[in-house]
């Protein structure tokens, strides 16, 4: 019974010399744990959504800006094979294809519908294989070959694109910095009930000659390792949910696009980093602020 009243004695003054101030039970590791990863989830799902955004403008501008449309009335075989002539003759153009009628039907059934009577012209999809060639000089050039066909290029929409993409990133960079501002205030809430519930403690070892640096790296250690692991959480539990929504995404977008492959892994994998580093400043920031106010 002795020895073993002595070895539990000698734990707790053992315990007590890693833990001087009881960080263990004033800073409740369960609660700041789960509100960093939820943060970090966040965090993580505005890093995917912006490098998405990014891939995605890339990939439609490329396509688009390659992609040229041309209308031909009265597609009888002359017209579109003279058509078709002129364009393949165009320098900078990778192709020229006349799209099928059942195809061109099913293409606008969504809009209007079953209609077996409605005259449709022929449309010709030309790719650019130089994305320098103006379109207009294309169109001309067929206009004058062709009379009455029309050349479209996708540059409107291209730039409507462009300014969906960089508004949906700049979105992204905005939760970022919210979830950032967040999880900061959750963290120096967390400390400054740990510094409360402790606060006799710390005014004893002060009083005992302990410097503001040595109590203010003891909290902050503590509040970045729990800042730290909440952070590591959240980010290996953001990856089933971006895996998921990259499958759901890829049929429509291109599985290229969004492939597991191309996400930022560097960034995610500087999300507990991050949270790391934003315990220990945030921590040792309201200790000292805290400590500064002692008599």
């Amino acid at each position: 019974m002795a020895r073993g009243w002595f070895s539990r004695r000698g734990d707790s003054r053992a315990r007590a010399r890693r833990d001087p101030l009881g960080l263990r039970q004033a800073m409740a590791d369960r609660l700041l744990v789960g509100l960093v990863a939820a943060m970090a989830l966040l965090a993580c799902l505005a890093l995917a959504g912006q490098a998405s955004a990014r891939m995605l403008a890339a990939r439609w501008e490329r396509g688009a800006q390659a992609a040229v449309t041309v209308q031909v009335p009265e597609p009888d075989a002359a017209r579109l094979g003279r058509a078709l002539q002129v364009l393949r003759a165009q320098p900078g153009v990778a192709s020229a294809q006349v799209l099928e009628p059942d195809r061109l039907r099913e293409l606008l059934r969504p809009w209007i519908g079953d209609t077996p009577g409605l005259i449709l012209p022929g449309v010709i999809e030309v790719r650019l294989a130089d994305l320098s060639v103006d379109p207009v000089l294309i169109g001309d050039r067929l206009a004058a070959a062709v009379p009455g066909a029309v050349t479209e290029a996708h540059g409107i929409w291209v730039a409507r694109v462009a300014t969906l993409a960089v508004a949906v990133q700049g979105v992204s960079l905005a939760i970022l910095g919210l979830v950032a501002a967040v999880g900061a205030a959750v963290i120096a809430v967390a400390t400054r009930a740990g510094i409360a519930a402790r606060s006799e403690s710390i005014i004893v070892l002060h009083g005992l000659g302990a410097t503001d640096g040595d109590i203010a790296r003891r909290i902050a250690a503590r509040a970045a390792q729990l800042s730290g692991t909440g952070g590591l959480v959240g980010a290996l539990l953001a990856m089933p949910a971006i895996a998921g929504l990259s499958a759901i995404a890829a049929p429509i977008t291109g599985s290229e696009s969004l492939g597991f492959g191309n996400l930022p892994w560097l960034e995610f994998a500087a999300v507990p980093v991050a949270t790391w580093l934003t315990g220990w400043v945030t921590a040792e920031t309201s200790v000292r602020h805290w400590l500064r106010r002692l008599p």
